[in-house]
């Protein structure tokens, strides 16, 4: 990561748990967006078992990731 930037101080280090698909985990945010990205899902969600085996519902997804029943929160701002 680099940034050269005033903020490059915090902005270049990692710490904590990684997450893939810019999912962050549960109830942990460290960014000023905390109050909108640490919300519960509320509506539709998907069961366990929905995502086809190595499917993913991010941008990064060969088809996008998203299926049609489903709410990606993965890009939610």
């Amino acid at each position: 990561m680099n940034c050269n930037c005033e903020k490059k101080a915090a902005e270049n280090t990692l710490a904590g748990p990684r997450c893939s698909c810019r999912a962050r985990p549960a109830g942990e945010c460290t960014c000023d967006r905390a109050q909108t990205e640490n919300q519960k899902p509320m509506g539709a969600t998907c069961a366990c078992g929905k995502r086809a085996d190595g499917s993913c519902t991010c941008e990064k997804a060969p088809d996008g990731g998203i299926l049609p029943d489903e709410i990606d929160f993965t890009t939610k701002a």
